[in-house]
């Protein structure tokens, strides 16, 4: 008996935990529902507490790291018996920040969430479970995302960043860039895109920076916009018009480059920087509860997804640096 104590303090024949999932597929700012199941090592054990957390890979400056940026308590202190059997459920909702992994069934290469169990045992190692999710953007993203496509963008890689947008209120300390190849009506004058997502619960910060293409003697310059939409905004059908608006006001602020100061997106002493242009509107109203994961804008858009999505991987070689889900051969913060 007191080996066996022995053995568990090392984590050897101690308790194992199981995360299971209702669905892996999520939204920000909806929820994830799941159960922690126990079991039992050879002896009892005392824990003193099981937690739940997101995880995920943000990159400061050259360097990546595996951050946990959301954490909540599934458990208090108890003691598991010998071989027993428990389920605890829980309910984690996401923060409305929450980056996007996929779209229309499509990965993002260069992102991917986990769902970390966290087993704290009493004189012993930590035991732990990770569960990759699945989050879906929110249906005015996807009506965003999906006039990009239109317009003729190819998706390139997504990555975090850590850091702050300046003129953006962020509760998470990192933002997401969504990088696309230049249309063919706009290659003229910018190389890439990069789409940042900030959202709350009444709607979504767009922020947009296009790297223009310099010319003889002239050197190229990032170029920056922002701008505000609603939840309930995602009805609009005229989007296509809206984002062409907002890359051609973007695009036009090259001239004010010499007259006003962008800062350098980044940490440290970066921040990304834009000016905003505001459209008002309601609050969410249900649309992002009421909202189907996965199906919703119908086989036009996946087709348009999958076309963006092709040969993209060949372009870009490891851009994304994804790590699989497993989190693994990355520093944690």
């Amino acid at each position: 008996m007191v080996f066996k104590k022995m053995l568990s303090a090392l984590g050897v024949g101690g308790p194992s935990v199981d995360t299971v999932l209702a669905n892996p597929n999520t939204r920000p700012g909806l929820a994830l529902d799941g159960q922690v199941n126990l079991l039992g090592g050879d002896a009892a054990a005392d824990i003193e507490e099981i937690a739940i957390s997101l995880v995920t890979r943000v990159e400061i400056g050259e360097h990546a790291g595996v951050m946990e940026f959301h954490r909540q308590s599934v458990s208090g202190p108890l003691q598991l018996a010998a071989k027993q059997a428990l389920s605890i459920p829980f309910q984690l909702p996401l923060p409305w920040e929450t980056p996007i992994t996929a779209v229309y069934g499509q990965r993002l290469h260069g992102m991917a969430i986990g769902l970390r169990t966290e087993l704290a045992i009493a004189r012993a190692v930590d035991k732990g479970d990770l569960d990759e999710i699945n989050v879906h953007p929110l249906p005015v993203q996807e009506r965003i995302l999906e006039a990009f496509l239109q317009l003729g963008f190819r998706f390139k890689k997504a990555d975090l960043e850590r850091g702050l947008i300046h003129g953006v209120h962020q509760t998470l300390p990192f933002y997401q860039e969504i990088e696309f190849f230049a249309a063919p009506q706009y290659a003229q004058t910018i190389n890439e895109l990069e789409l940042t997502f900030v959202t709350n619960p009444h709607g979504v910060d767009v922020v947009l920076e296009c790297d223009k293409r310099g010319g003889f003697l002239a050197p190229g310059h990032d170029v920056f916009g922002r701008y505000q939409v609603a939840h309930t905004d995602a009805e609009r059908s005229d989007w296509v018009q809206v984002v062409d608006g907002w890359l051609q006001e973007t695009i036009g602020r090259f001239g004010a480059l010499r007259t006003q100061a962008f800062g350098p997106h980044g940490y440290g002493g970066g921040q990304k920087f834009g000016h905003p242009h505001q459209r008002h509107g309601s609050g969410m109203g249900g649309v992002v509860a009421g909202a189907a994961l996965g199906a919703a804008g119908g086989m036009l858009a996946g087709h348009m997804i999958g076309n963006a999505f092709e040969g993209a991987e060949d372009e870009v070689s490891e851009a994304a640096g994804d790590f699989g889900g497993d989190f693994g051969g990355f520093e944690e913060f």
